[in-house]
């Protein structure tokens, strides 16, 4: 009895979460269970997980919790497909009887979400078609899109509608409705993790040291931000030409007028036709100012900069970007309206203008390293006009790196493209021979025009 106490103290200890019953065998079945699993011993777990389980599921949620694990390794090793089938359905069944037994504990969208990629994953097996497990996602989005947060999952659900949209199951409405949900979901969560790490960036940026609970979660939010990068690209991949201007501009004149008065709907047609480069069709200015005097906000009122950008109309352009930029209040949306501003002034070659919106940018947003590379790359651009020799000119690429270094060093997503990008502008910087024929190493160079900034010559090692 002695050992029986002194183990539940132990698993008490350990959060495993016993429930109010003191059977004695389902506390020796489930230390059992739970000594197996730390030592990843899953086979001798599984029988008395399956005792434990079948007696009293209402014993406790570590049942589940290690059961979970458990149940993944017997699919991982098993022998034959029959015997890998009936653990998948196993561990469907798993996760019905903890929503069963322990709702308030079992999220909708985290629980029910692994079951869907479970079928998923082995839909052979179970003979699942793609819209019986688009319809198990959906299922799950409609009923907890907050808790819906997978990358992975998402993306899945995503790729099962383009897959139904090719076998002519789904019209092309849903399809882009579809992404556009997606993507707003994913641009939630990015929204989320890179607001908590800008908290840290701005720690770290003004000298203080984070601790290990802060680190972990650095590099946890860092992680979180590259895995949903990648779940954007591969749905830009996977939608392909499907979503080009030929298909969209019929599919929005045909429910324009059903729509010109939904905000939401003006909206993502806009977004899309304005970021698939559909902004020359009649239709697009015609929405955009249906946009904006339906809802008028900081977005019509960029959408509208954008039409008059486009046809010419420059300075009234930049009124309404101003305007934009003024009446966004969400800190990390205005990084993001900066960051487009500078970008368009960017490509029309206004440049000190642009490097202004940028540096509004990476100020409001610091976990985004693009405003920085952008500066770099409009640096380098400019070294052959705002060097007044050729020695200065070259010059301008160490600014050019510097900018570029910053963006590998606040965003984990551009730390490859960092690197390249300093490699190629040090490459074009003065050598190590050319300062010492020079003789200025350890110089200030003032670098003139739109830059404006000086640079320190490196002393050669």
């Amino acid at each position: 009895m002695k050992k029986n106490i002194t183990l539940l103290f132990s698993l008490l200890f350990l959060g495993v979460g016993l429930g109010f019953s003191q059977n004695e065998q389902d506390i020796t079945d489930l230390s059992l269970v739970d000594q197996y699993v730390k030592a990843k011993n899953f086979d001798a777990a599984y029988e008395p997980f399956m005792k434990i389980r079948q007696r009293n599921p209402k014993y406790s949620r570590a049942i589940f919790t290690l059961g979970e694990d458990i149940l993944e390794y017997k699919i991982e090793k098993a022998a034959s497909d029959a015997d890998k089938k009936a653990f998948v359905e196993d561990q469907i069944k798993l996760y019905e009887e903890r929503f069963e037994h322990f709702a308030s504990e079992t999220p909708v969208g985290l629980y029910q979400t692994r079951s869907c990629q479970l079928m998923y994953e082995n839909r052979e097996l179970l003979g699942k078609t793609d819209l019986e497990l688009y319809e198990c996602f959906d299922a799950v989005y409609r009923a907890d899109k907050a808790g819906f947060s997978n990358p992975k999952s998402l993306y899945t659900y995503f790729s099962l509608m383009v897959d139904l949209y090719d076998a002519g199951k789904k019209p092309a409405e849903e399809l882009f409705s579809k992404y556009d949900d997606i993507a707003e979901k994913i641009a939630e969560e990015v929204k989320d993790n890179s607001e908590k790490l800008n908290v840290l960036i701005e720690k770290e940026e003004a000298g203080t040291e984070l601790n290990r609970r802060d680190g972990l979660y650095k590099r946890q939010h860092e992680s979180f931000l590259r895995v949903f990068d990648q779940v954007s690209s591969s749905m830009d991949s996977k939608l392909g030409s499907r979503a080009n201007c030929e298909n969209l501009i019929p599919l929005y004149e045909k429910n324009y007028e059903a729509n010109k008065t939904d905000a939401v709907w003006l909206q993502r047609a806009v977004s899309r036709l304005f970021n698939k480069e559909c902004t020359e069709d009649p239709l697009y200015e015609k929405m955009v100012k249906a946009y904006d005097e339906t809802a008028p906000s900081s977005d019509t009122k960029y959408f509208v900069g954008t039409v008059l950008w486009s046809n010419g109309k420059e300075n009234e352009a930049l009124d309404y970007f101003t305007q934009a930029f003024e009446l966004q209040t969400d800190t990390y949306k205005k990084g993001n309206m900066a960051y487009r501003i500078g970008s368009i002034l960017k490509n029309k070659g206004r440049y000190g203008q642009a490097r202004d919106y940028f540096r509004q940018s990476s100020k409001l947003n610091p976990s985004n390293g693009n405003p920085y590379l952008q500066i770099a790359s409009m640096y380098a651009s400019s070294a052959n006009s705002c060097g007044d020799s050729v020695f200065n000119k070259q010059a301008v690429y160490w600014l050019a790196a510097e900018e570029a270094r910053k963006a590998g060093r606040v965003d984990p997503t551009l730390a490859g493209r960092s690197k390249q990008a300093v490699d190629s502008y040090i490459g074009r910087a003065p050598s190590k021979e050319d300062i010492f024929n020079k003789g200025n190493a350890g110089e200030t160079i003032r670098i003139g025009c739109w830059i404006g900034a000086s640079v320190t010559v490196p002393a050669i090692q």
